[in-house]
Order: structure tokens, then sequence, then C-alpha cells
């Protein structure tokens, strides 16, 4: 059963791990990475990435990019949003910190800042404009029939 706006939208804000997808060159699958993205329902959800990576110039040679977010276990359920990117801005210690803590332990976040800031180098902001979703229920897997 597909999602009422508002399920749609708790279960995106909801700290899941994404699937990003962006059309890749001709020739080639979309690329599709995992990355920890924040969503506050009504608003845009955003991700940081590396300023100098290869996602972020396929997301500006595109100009929009898609975010999968899935549940398996107790049930079968998922979000999809498609859209425009738009806003893209230098990502600041603040956003990191925003993000990291909607993922990790209160004592993991600042470990982590400092790890990411020496390890991933310069970040940006980019926010997708929703456009499409799709989404949908199956309940609970011991719902689901025994095949």
């Amino acid at each position: 059963m597909a999602l009422s706006k508002s399920e749609r939208e708790a279960f995106l804000a909801e700290p899941h791990v994404a699937a990003l997808s962006v059309e890749a060159e001709p020739g080639r699958a979309p690329l599709t990475v995992p990355i920890w993205y924040h969503y506050t329902p009504g608003g845009r959800p955003w991700v940081l990435t590396g300023t100098e990576s290869r996602k972020l110039n396929l997301i500006r040679a595109a100009g929009r990019f898609t975010l999968m977010v899935d549940e398996v276990s107790p049930r079968l359920k998922y979000v999809s949003v498609s859209g425009n990117a738009v806003d893209m801005v230098a990502g600041t210690r603040d956003d990191l910190r925003e993000l990291a803590s909607r993922y990790l332990p209160p004592q993991a976040v600042e470990p982590y800042i400092e790890m990411a800031e020496k390890e991933h180098g310069p970040q940006t902001k980019l926010y997708l404009d929703p456009e499409q979703w799709v989404s949908l229920d199956l309940g609970s897997l011991g719902d689901l029939p025994v095949i």
C-alpha cells in the first residue's frame, strides 16, 4: 500500500542511510551510493558531499538526483524522492555536526567531525527539491505469506 504524504515524510525524517542515485556518463548505469541525509517534514532533504567528488560533479551535470531509503526489518517499507539539485553551498562544521548527530551516539560526534574534516576535505551542502515521490509499505514480515 502506498504511504500518505504525512507517512512518507515522517519515514524520510527518520535517520535511515539513503541510496543516492544520479545519472552517470553515457553508456554507464546511474551512480548509486549510500549517503547520510537530513530531512524535516515539509522541507527539502539535504546531503553533504565532497566538493571535488565524482558524485557532486555528476549531480551538477544532471541537475537532479534521487534519494531512496528503505526498511526491511521488521517490515518492508520504502520512500524514494527525486528532484532538482538546488542551493549548492559550502558545507560548514555545524552542518557536519547536525548530520553526524542524526546517525551517531553523542560521544562519537566530535571524533567523527575531526576525522571527516581531515579525511574528507571540503564539503558541499546540497538540497533536493522534492518533485516525484514513490513509497510502499507492505506491512510487517510476519503478515506476509510463507512461500
